[in-house]
């Protein structure tokens, strides 16, 4: 029970850090001065990540200066032991850029090497979800005015939804092959994209999500809120969590099904 009463209240409290962001956040969204940088990686960066990252750590270091920070822009902590603050300021930054509503800020709480809380908010949708490690997952406006969330019951890939964010990073992996030969297999696919398509497996809309190459950051608030809801979120060689580099998020039913099929096949074979 001290346990939960802890989740808790790190739960109230970063959902207070992403009121603060949420403003910020769509206050940028749009702005005909807002300053787009490539970084290293080629991909981009505004002025509105750094801002939001940086605010979520001054909030984080006021009051949780004990914990460790680490985030997609500054970098930080790479330890596991003790507790340490995750941070995506902005998932979804081409979306961003380009005017596209479809983009959010991620928060999540490891401690020990196991995700405690995760919440996920996409303002410009008008949406936030979140989750505290046994407490149930969750979508609305606040924790007080919450629905609580979970996944389908689909059993079989004939009969599923599958959501995606590209096919490059799949050809990358020599798994396109496989890949095409899921979609195939499912009913229906469509790709959400990023934060997106994970939330829409939690709330049971969409059954099979997945990504080959992911940071911890672009995962790790996503765990929580995917396990509450009674979902199984994995890499793709089946390790749980956010560690593996890539992700498959499903409704449980179709973990072994999904993985199997996406294990199947080598582009090269």
């Amino acid at each position: 029970m001290e346990s939960l009463t802890r989740i808790a209240d790190d739960l109230a409290f970063a959902s207070s850090i992403i009121d603060r962001v949420d403003q910020l956040t769509k206050d940028r969204f749009g702005a005909s001065d807002l300053q787009i940088e490539t970084k290293p990686d080629l991909t981009p960066v505004s002025d509105a990540d750094k801002s939001a990252e940086s605010l979520i750590r001054s909030m984080l270091g006021r009051s949780r200066s004990r914990d460790s920070v680490y985030g997609e822009e500054e970098g930080g902590s790479l330890d596991h032991g003790g507790r340490r603050w995750i941070i995506d300021p902005i998932d979804g930054t081409k979306n961003y850029v380009r005017g596209v509503p479809v983009w959010a800020t991620l928060l999540a709480l490891e401690e020990d090497g196991e995700i405690q809380l995760g919440i996920v908010s996409a303002p410009a949708l008008k949406r936030r979800w979140w989750a505290g490690k046994g407490l149930g997952a969750f979508t609305g406006t606040s924790l007080g005015n919450a629905k609580r969330i979970h996944v389908s019951g689909v059993s079989r890939l004939e009969d599923s939804s599958f959501s995606y964010s590209s096919l490059s990073g799949w050809a990358e992996r020599q798994q396109l092959r496989a890949f095409l030969r899921l979609s195939e297999t499912c009913w229906r696919t469509r790709a959400f994209g990023d934060f997106w398509s994970y939330m829409l497996v939690a709330e049971g809309a969409v059954d099979i999500a997945a990504e080959p190459e992911l940071e911890i950051y672009d995962m790790a608030a996503l765990v929580p809120i995917i396990t509450e809801a009674g979902g199984t979120f994995t890499s793709l060689e089946g390790e749980p969590g956010p560690w593996g580099g890539a992700a498959i998020a499903t409704n449980g039913l179709l973990h072994a099904q999904a993985l199997e099929m996406l294990n199947s096949i080598s582009d090269s074979q």
